[in-house]
């Protein structure tokens, strides 16, 4: 009979990323006996990463006393577990090397997945702490050293399966395809899956905070330019018409959100929309905050074809068909041509995709339009494209969204315009 080893590890980050090491302990299933303990400290990663160099390290130390062996893996993170499970895909890059590479080490019918609470992974959390400390002395994790064992003994349960055990996919089950891909049901599925941590997500107490549980999102601050001429007439105005500039108003819608993302005090980036109206309002932010700006053609408005400059009234009253079965259908374009609803959320949906693997645990600002910024909370909701129709945003207006390593998203905010108050 084949023996059965546990496999407990776990990783850290002070910093996130910062200083970082992982933790990880074999025991004998049968008698809770320890085999061997490892622990190392890793420089500066992120709190991911470490988790994930944690497991290796735990399955490579099991197959060195037993190849043949079944191999229960228990961590505190829901990621690296629901991941290796094959439940949630995996996306970042940092982490899909050590994924397959985790995934190598015994045959994926020998291994089983648990998630378990914090308090029950002490031994590994504590070893990986020693690595930490140690390598804030400028040293290296030693075996002769540790006292994890001892302080965790008494904590944490080492026989029996919990309810979320889970077996190891097959080999390349969990295998995204090529970068800069975009599929319908992918979309469809990371978009809809999206709705349950809406419900669930953690109110923020400073700025635009992560969830402990998913490491660091991308958290993309959405900001729609100040006033034109054009806005109090609500008129269209996409990427296909005269280019307004911000008018007074405008510019000085531009400065209270500069000031209210000052006090906020989390933006590390500023993206901008190529048209003038949006890089007049991210200048005026980008003053403020001491950072520059780069122009991304991803986040452009809607071309509204013979529409722009129109108001809605007047659209309807020239182009009665047109604008009936744009309203009913979102792949129908405007009269003339332009960009219809479908394509825009498409161009946004890869956009996203692409910004998100930049900027991977930091807080960005897109200067964006109307249409972009409701595309980005309606695929973040995994909500229909009508739903655009339903959504108020006024101008200058902030929403956030962030987006978590599972491919998960959560609405942060939408049409925030406390700072234009008096």
């Amino acid at each position: 009979m084949a023996r059965e080893f546990i496999v407990e590890a776990d990783g850290g980050s002070r910093g996130n990323p910062g200083p970082a090491g992982y933790g990880a302990v074999v025991i004998d299933a049968a008698t809770g006996e320890t085999l061997t303990e490892a622990a190392e400290y890793l420089g500066v990663v992120t709190n991911n990463v470490a988790e994930y160099r944690g497991l290796l390290a735990g399955l490579r130390a099991a197959h060195a006393l037993d190849p043949t062996a079944a191999v229960h893996v228990r961590m505190d993170s829901k990621l690296v577990i629901e991941q290796m499970s094959g439940r949630w895909k995996i996306k970042h890059p940092d982490m899909k090397p050590l994924a397959t590479e985790a995934a190598r080490v015994f045959p994926a019918a020998q291994v089983t997945y648990e998630w378990i609470p914090r308090e029950n992974n002490k031994h590994a959390d504590r070893l990986a702490n020693e690595a930490m400390d140690a390598g804030k002395r400028g040293e290296q994790w030693s075996a002769s050293a540790s006292t994890a064992e001892f302080g965790a003994r008494a904590t944490a349960p080492r026989k029996g399966r919990g309810a979320e055990t889970f077996a190891a996919p097959p080999r390349g089950r969990d295998q995204p395809p090529p970068a800069g891909t975009v599929t319908t049901a992918e979309a469809t599925d990371v978009d809809s899956r999206a709705a349950r941590n809406v419900a669930t997500a953690t109110k923020p107490t400073v700025g635009w905070a992560s969830s402990p549980d998913m490491g660091a999102p991308a958290t993309f601050v959405l900001l729609r330019h100040g006033e034109t001429p054009l806005t109090p007439q609500k008129r269209f105005s996409g990427s296909g018409g005269t280019n307004p500039e911000l008018s007074p108003v405008g510019l000085e819608q531009a400065q209270r959100a500069a000031e209210a993302l000052a006090r906020r005090g989390t933006i590390e980036t500023i993206l901008a929309s190529p048209l003038t109206r949006t890089r007049q309002t991210a200048a005026a932010v980008a003053e403020r905050l001491g950072l520059d700006v780069t122009i991304e053609e991803g986040i452009k408005e809607t071309d509204f074809g013979a529409w722009e400059g129109l108001t809605f009234g007047e659209v309807r009253e020239r182009y009665p068909d047109d604008l009936t079965t744009w309203l009913a259908d979102p792949s129908a374009h405007p009269t003339g041509g332009g960009e219809s609803f479908a394509e825009t959320a498409a161009r946004i949906a890869a956009t996203r995709d692409k910004l998100i693997a930049a900027y991977a645990g930091r807080t960005v600002l897109l200067v964006t339009h109307v249409t972009p910024i409701k595309t980005f909370v309606q695929l973040a909701l995994g909500a229909p494209l009508q739903s655009l129709f339903r959504m108020e945003l006024s101008a200058a207006s902030l929403s956030a969204v962030a987006y978590y390593a599972d491919g998960n998203a959560s609405v942060r905010l939408f049409n925030d315009t406390s700072h234009l108050r008096p």
